[in-house]
């Protein structure tokens, strides 16, 4: 199972081309579909031939009232030209016959990004769906086309750029390597976005202020375990749970999956059920802040109202109307909310001392015994609700 180190180390070696199951990716579009209608989406990760969200768009185009599809990816995949015979013109469009000026794709010695744009999809078959069987028809209808790319199809280059412009909602996997800043120009050009990461891009600082601001939050579907994803043939298959699948293809399972989206439904203003009792012995207060900490999200107190450090996986459950995030209690996140600003310079050293862990921005505590700890990882929140104590 690919755990952070393994992260790393695909990110070292740029070997973060994952591709999504549709199973994974169905469960969490459900919750969107109003958002579709009338729309241009844009996947601007994905080969149609390997990517699942080109599958699940195409097949449900009309049922989502889409107005355009359109997908790019950095090359051609290994099995276009081999199910169906493509053939490209010198203006750079792809087609599934000979035409005057054409040459097989295959000739051309080299594999080429192209983008695709569907804007109409036809059941050939009237069977009632469309299947990806029919691809060849797709493209043979002259409302959609293939066409090759002048760059190298990278989601920051300029043709991809102007693609971007012309969406209305993004939907993919970006490069796990690249997520900062395919975020980034997602929020520049202000737009929709559904999209998978991995749960630790919170900690980002430069992810972390669009989550505080809710400009951007944790999707519906995926809220604990691990992910399995689909790898390009050359990715080493050297951690456990990676392995090849019944058609021969190779998959690794990640941890910390999540889906990241600035669309809202209904799920997400759910409200979260307390049950647990504020009690000064059961709730340790920070050292460095004024705050108590909260070990497991079914242990956030009924009736607290103060600041409470939780964990990472309040995000899953987090609802804007019933809290309100005060920040990241970690490095320079931390100490811009006020961690340690009541400490003295020989008061740090000395809980540096007693505890190698500690560091100016993140949250220490005693426990019963006085022992000094400094808890993994906290968001530091507040409930919305007025107190009923209060006038």
């Amino acid at each position: 199972m690919a755990d952070n180190k393994t992260l790393r180390k695909a990110k070292m070696q740029k070997k973060d081309e994952f591709y999504t199951q549709l199973s994974d990716i169905e469960n969490e579009l459900r919750h969107y579909k109003a958002h579709f209608k009338d729309k241009v989406v844009f996947c601007n990760c994905d080969d149609p031939y390997e990517s699942n969200f080109f599958k699940y768009f195409a097949l449900n185009f009309n049922a989502l009232g889409l107005k355009k599809l359109i997908t790019t990816c950095y090359a051609t995949s290994p099995v276009t030209g081999n199910e169906f015979p493509f053939y490209v013109d010198k203006k750079g469009q792809i087609c599934f016959f000979s035409a005057k000026n054409s040459i097989p794709l295959q000739e051309t010695g080299e594999r080429k990004p192209y983008k695709v744009e569907i804007t109409k999809v036809t059941d050939v078959n009237r069977d009632g769906r469309t299947d990806l069987a029919d691809v060849e028809f797709l493209m043979r209808n002259k409302k959609n086309t293939m066409m090759l790319l002048e760059g190298n199809g990278d989601f920051r280059s300029p043709e991809c750029v102007e693609l971007l412009k012309e969406a209305d909602i993004i939907v993919t996997n970006p490069p796990f390597s690249l997520f900062r800043e395919y975020v980034a120009q997602l929020i520049e050009h202000e737009k929709k976005f559904i999209i998978i990461g991995n749960m630790n891009a919170i900690h980002y600082k430069e992810i972390f202020p669009l989550i505080k601001d809710n400009k951007m939050w944790i999707g519906v579907s995926i809220h604990s375990g691990d992910r399995k994803f689909n790898v390009p043939d050359d990715y080493p298959l050297d951690a456990a749970g990676c392995g090849v699948d019944a058609d021969g293809r190779k998959y690794i399972r990640v941890k910390g999956v999540r889906w990241f989206t600035n669309l809202d439904t209904e799920k997400r203003h759910e409200e979260m059920l307390l049950f647990k009792h504020y009690e000064v012995e059961k709730y340790p207060t920070y050292e460095n802040f004024d705050a108590i900490d909260i070990s497991a999200v079914a242990d956030i107190p009924c009736d607290y109202y103060g600041n409470m450090g939780v964990p990472d996986t309040f995000m899953d459950r987090y609802n804007p109307d019933q809290f309100e995030i005060v920040g990241l209690a970690e490095s320079e996140l931390g100490r811009s909310i006020g961690f340690s600003a009541n400490l003295t310079e020989e008061q740090c050293a000395a809980f540096s001392k007693e505890c190698k862990s500690f560091r100016k921005g993140n949250p220490i505590f005693r426990d019963r015994d006085g022992k000094l700890h400094k808890p993994y990882s906290r968001i530091i929140i507040r409930r919305k609700q007025v107190n009923p104590n209060e006038d």
